[in-house]
Parts: structure tokens; sequence; C-alpha cells
């Protein structure tokens, strides 16, 4: 839990209120440290969200179910998805449920979609839902749509994955970049979520794929997970140069990862003209990226992107499968395993820049983790 920003994160005891209608209980497996949990835990994203439960990627099985839930019934495996979308309201008519109003409205106010919390203190102090999802938890409870099923086969601590990093890296490449084979590609931060890219790219066919980060032991995972190419920015006076030797005049896609207004700028360089600069980090509030106007008479394009841009609750199970038939590697991006008091830890080491993803094994015979 987390009381204030600043404050370290800490392990309470606290109250949990059974599903309403619509809503499901699910018993947490294991949980990812994702970036966006700094972001939370920092208080970069502006003020109103505390005190909270952190926590938004992860998996679990299903302990009761509310009111009209068809879809999912106690002992199903299940990955959360953070946007569980409405179905009705004008994005999700347009087929942009990762747009989802409702789901937009109730995350600026941490509550879940029907602007109640069912966590509290013993004290009666109502908790905040992390991302409507709050899975840094033995049990939390989530709108319908934020319990999606997954095959019993695939061991949890690496579902725990999907939900977060593995769609929205993939999204990114498959339905905003949309990849073409013989594409170059650069991916600027090899985290958690950046070694998606280079893994979906990797699948999509793309040639040459440049991994640029500071970090050599995340270059390194991202030459497992396809990179041809590395830069290593720290000892690179000017990494978009590096990128642009490497490939020639620059790249087709570059994403930018990070979500720092200077990578973004960066990631703008290392496109070539008619290409794109996709952003998929998620900078602070007031962050500002400037790029040179007039490098749109090149055709170049600065595109935004969000939760993989696509329908999670289709494209979670779908990356569940190709992880079963051994088409995508979830493990490779695993750097470090702990447990519920290790948040603070996991979270530092994001704020160093160290280390991909963290798991944390909240119940280990579910999770599946040897």
């Amino acid at each position: 839990m987390l009381g204030h920003p600043g404050q370290p994160v800490t392990t309470e005891e606290v109250e949990l209120d059974p599903p309403k209608a619509g809503e499901v209980l699910v018993r947490v497996a294991a949980a990812g440290v994702c970036h966006s949990d700094v972001r939370y835990a920092d208080g970069e994203l502006g003020p109103g969200y505390w005190p909270i439960v952190l926590g938004h990627e992860g998996a679990g099985v299903v302990d009761e179910v509310g009111e009209g839930i068809t879809h999912v019934e106690p002992g199903d495996h299940v990955a959360f998805c953070f946007v569980p979308a409405c179905r009705a309201c004008r994005y999700c008519r347009a087929g942009k449920p990762n747009l989802c109003e409702l789901v937009t409205e109730r995350g600026a106010t941490g509550m879940l979609l029907d602007g109640t919390s069912r966590l509290r203190l013993p004290d009666g102090t109502i908790l905040k839902h992390g991302l409507r999802t709050a899975c840094f938890a033995e049990r939390t409870v989530v709108a319908a749509g934020g319990a999606v099923p997954i095959p019993d086969e695939l061991p949890l601590w690496q579902a725990a994955l999907l939900g977060c990093s593995v769609v929205t890296g993939t999204g990114a490449v498959r339905n905003v970049a949309r990849i073409q084979p013989g594409q170059s590609v650069a991916v600027l931060g090899c985290g958690g979520v950046g070694l998606q890219v280079v893994a979906a790219a990797a699948r999509a066919g793309a040639e040459p794929i440049v991994a640029v980060d500071r970090a050599p032991e995340k270059l390194e995972l991202a030459r497992g997970l396809g990179a041809t190419h590395v830069v290593d920015a720290s000892a690179e006076a000017t990494p978009a140069t590096a990128v642009r030797r490497i490939t020639g005049g620059g790249v087709d896609v570059a994403f930018e990862v990070i979500g720092r207004g200077e990578t973004i700028r960066l990631a703008w360089e290392m496109a070539r003209p008619g290409g794109a600069a996709v952003i998929v980090g998620m900078a602070p509030e007031g962050t500002e990226a400037t790029v040179p106007a007039l490098d749109f008479l090149s055709d170049k394009s600065l595109l935004g992107t969000y939760y993989g841009s696509g329908d999670p609750a289709v494209e979670i199970p779908e990356l569940a499968a190709l992880a079963l038939a051994g088409h995508l590697d979830l493990s490779s991006a695993v750097t470090h395993v702990g447990g519920l008091d290790d948040v603070e830890a996991a979270l530092d080491r994001l704020r160093r820049g160290e280390g991909a993803r963290t798991v944390l094994i909240v119940d280990p015979a579910l999770a599946g983790y040897d």
C-alpha cells in the first residue's frame, strides 16, 4: 500500500469487500512491477490517487463472481486487464476499447467502474485501486473485463506479464506501426515493455532491429529476443547518429519506450524520411516533447499509443496461446523475482534503470514458479 507519494510502499492488512454485480474476486498468483507503478508511487501523474494499493499487471485464479458474470467461474485462470472496457461508449463502439470513456473517467478517481472502492483500512479509510486492478495483494476485486480467461497450462508467474508489458509492446508493433517483413526498427528503452516491442518486431519479420539502452544487461536481453544490433546510449554521444549509421539513414519505425521528452526527440531523429516515431512510454504529467516542424515535410509521423491500441480482451488470450505454442518467450524478460515485501526494492531498481521485469510471487503454489 502507498499512503502518499515519496513514502515507501508497505505491506499492510486491509479490508476487501466481496464483488458486486459485474465484478470478479481473484486470488492473485503473481504480479509484475511496471514503470507505470513508479509514476504512481512518485506522484508523477498528478494528485488524487492516494492512498492506493498499487499493481496492474498480474494473473491469478477466480475465487468468486458477482451477479451477471458468465465469462469466468471460480477456479478459472485469468490475466488482469486494466482497461475493462464498457463496450457501450463511442470509443468502444468505434473499435477502440483501449480508450473507453467510462474507464478513463473512473481511472482519474482510482475507483472501480461503479465509482466506489472495495478496499479500505481497518479504520475505515478508503483505498484507491491502482489502475482499477490493485494486484499487489493476495486478493483483488476487478470489473468483469478486468479478468481475462487464459489456458490453465500457462504458468501464472509468466502469464502475469500478458496484461501490460506483452499486450502493450505487441500492440505497438502490430496495431500502431503495423510492421511488415523487412522493415527496419529501433527500440529506445529495453525494459519490460521495450523487450516485448523487440520480440514483437522480430516475430513480424523486421530487419534490422536496433535496441538502444544505457544498461548492457538489458541490451543482451534484447539480443536474446531478436535484436540484430545494439547501441549503448551511455557510450554514444549521439545514439540517433549511431542508429542512422547502422541502418543507412534511419529506421522505418522508432519506438520510444521510456516516457521522457528528450528520448521522444531521439526516437524522432532515428526515424528516416517517410518513417515514424511511435511513443509507447508513459511520461510524467507536464512533460513536453518538441520536434523540428520542418521535418514534417519529409513525411515523418509522430504516433501515440495506449495499451497496445487494440482490444486487450481479445489479444491477451491470443498471446497466451502464442506462449503455449513456444512462439512467445515470457520468462526471458524476467530479471528479478520476489514477494509482496519486495515491491519497494523493485520500484527502486526501475528508478535506477536496472533490470527488466520483476515478478512478485504472491502465491507460489498457484504461480507455478519453481
